[in-house]
């Protein structure tokens, strides 16, 4: 069988490169990682390895050519498996092998499944949002997939017409591979393309569908929009999913949404064609197997990741919040008129990143063996979300460029976006320093792992009203919250740390301060 190559990421913000030399030749066989051409980026000479054993039946490019990242570069015959028929017909296709022509005359283009996050190798079709026939334009929605960090969803790059579907519902989409076919609008075919050639190329262009079976989940409907993990959740509770009343964006169901139904409805909601079980309340020794994937499975591996290579060591104190609580009351309301959540995470957020300035240190990055600090200059500064999904860190861009009221608007609408699951890649890449807020379901002190390559984060207690001493020696009631930070000890001492956080509380003790600091 012929397979296409698609020309991986080749460095951060590449999008094309020039052949520099092709070193096979059509006909040629290759083994798995054997070099098969160098390129050249704006930044560096990069040499191409084979994926597979085989034949080489096609190159896309001549030397000297341009080609695009996540466009098909070559393609070959893969060992052990059946000959393509077309490609002997598909000798003469043109260069732009993305491309393919309707017998209508109309040019059909595939679309490539870009980078989705930073590792995401694949996704699960959560849900077609056109079918095949539909019209569509730019930018329209056309699928919401789900990886495992969020679930993303993916625009159309033309305006035209979806021809064909290359994946079914809950089938798992590669990467750089083909989603989608549409037509264009405005374009016709190339005058000189032959009839075998698109016979060739459609027969190509099913390939994909036909490697993927559809998965079977009866009951639900195409109408039911939800995560993997909540229609998982729906099948073990036998849960018709078209009956439950989503609380999310676009009636999105969550697994608490499962929950109220069953407590609200509990005869709706289990279906008619199962047979009963033994209540749960009167099972004994039973036990059951959920698999670890998504979100779980991503965070599961970070973390063994980030205990097993950073050397933890955790510093604990306390702040009084008393004097940044009364100040943000008298402000809460004037912002809110303006459309502004001023909570308080904006400013332990900014009174972060202005301590940083003194102690770059903390926003920085040691390489895999420990003989390189990366410092940044742009202070990414994380915040972990417990949304519905699962855990998600989405970063604030650039933290020491902006203002206490942009920073509470990018915590609105992270927060926001990441309770919902729909943060962008962008949002979740990048980060430079983390922290934590365990404090708003419980909790006084933690032992928060770092965030892998970051080398220091913070957890926020719950605030407690205290009896603490004042100036005079009077007892008062302080507005007290306990906070820890785990730091990697490889390049971050106990002495520099808490010199660190002493900076960062006493902004947050004397809001003056803060403010005087920003100017």
């Amino acid at each position: 069988m012929s397979k296409d190559f698609i020309l991986p990421d080749i460095g951060e913000g590449i999008v094309e490169c020039e052949i520099v030399e092709w070193l096979v030749a059509e006909g040629d066989s290759v083994k798995e990682d054997q070099p098969i051409c160098d390129v050249m980026t704006d930044k560096a000479l990069v040499q191409i390895p084979a994926v597979h054993d085989g034949v080489i039946s096609k190159l896309y490019y001549a030397k000297g050519d341009i080609a695009k990242v996540h466009a098909p570069l070559f393609a070959m015959d893969v060992d052990g498996e059946a000959p393509s028929q077309s490609v002997e017909t598909a000798e003469d296709a043109p260069v732009k092998p993305t491309s393919q022509t309707s017998t209508s005359g109309t040019q059909l283009e595939d679309f490539i499944l870009p980078d989705i996050g930073e590792g995401i190798v694949e996704c699960e079709i959560v849900e077609w949002l056109v079918s095949e026939g539909d019209e569509i334009i730019e930018d329209q929605a056309v699928c919401d997939v789900m990886t495992d960090k969020a679930l993303v969803q993916i625009p159309a790059k033309y305006t035209g017409k979806v021809e064909k579907l290359y994946y079914k519902k809950g089938d798992i989409a590669a990467v750089h591979s083909p989603l989608f076919q549409m037509s264009i609008a405005g374009q016709s075919a190339e005058p000189d393309v032959s009839s075998a050639v698109v016979k060739a190329q459609s027969n190509a262009a099913n390939k994909p569908a036909e490697k993927t079976a559809p998965k079977v989940e009866k009951q639900l409907n195409k109408k039911a929009v939800a995560s993997p993990a909540v229609r998982r959740k729906a099948r073990e509770l036998d849960v018709d999913l078209t009956q439950v009343p989503g609380s999310g964006k676009n009636g999105r169901i969550y697994k608490q949404d499962i929950e109220d139904f069953l407590n609200q409805a509990p005869s709706q909601a289990v279906s008619q064609d199962t047979t009963p079980k033994a209540s749960s309340s009167t099972s004994v020794g039973g036990s059951r197997v959920e698999p670890i994937k998504g979100i779980k499975a991503a965070m599961a591996k970070q973390m063994v990741a980030s205990v097993s290579t950073i050397p933890h060591f955790t510093f604990c104190d306390e702040i009084d919040l008393t004097k940044l609580i009364a100040m943000r009351s008298e402000l809460k309301g004037q912002y809110k008129q303006q459309g502004v959540k001023l909570t308080m995470m904006p400013f332990f957020i900014k009174a972060l990143s202005l301590a940083i300035k003194q102690f770059p240190v903390l926003n920085s990055q040691v390489n895999d063996d420990c003989s390189e600090l990366t410092y940044f200059d742009d202070h990414n500064i994380g915040m972990a979300v417990d949304s519905k999904i699962g855990l998600l860190v989405p970063n604030i861009k650039s933290c020491q460029s902006k203002s206490i009221v942009d920073v509470a608007n990018e915590v609105t609408r992270l927060t926001e976006a990441a309770r919902d699951g729909r943060v962008s890649p962008d949002d979740l890449k990048g980060g430079t320093i983390s922290i934590s807020n365990i404090g708003a379901i419980g909790g006084t002190i933690a032992t928060p792992i770092i965030n892998k390559p970051e080398v220091a984060i913070v957890a926020l207690g719950k605030l407690q009203h205290l009896p603490r001493f004042d100036a005079q020696g009077n007892v008062i009631s302080a507005a007290i919250m306990q906070v820890s930070w785990s730091g990697d000890h490889r390049v971050i001492d106990g002495g520099t740390i808490a010199r660190f956080n002493n900076l960062w509380k006493s902004y947050l003790e004397d809001p003056a301060k803060m403010m005087m600091a920003m100017s």
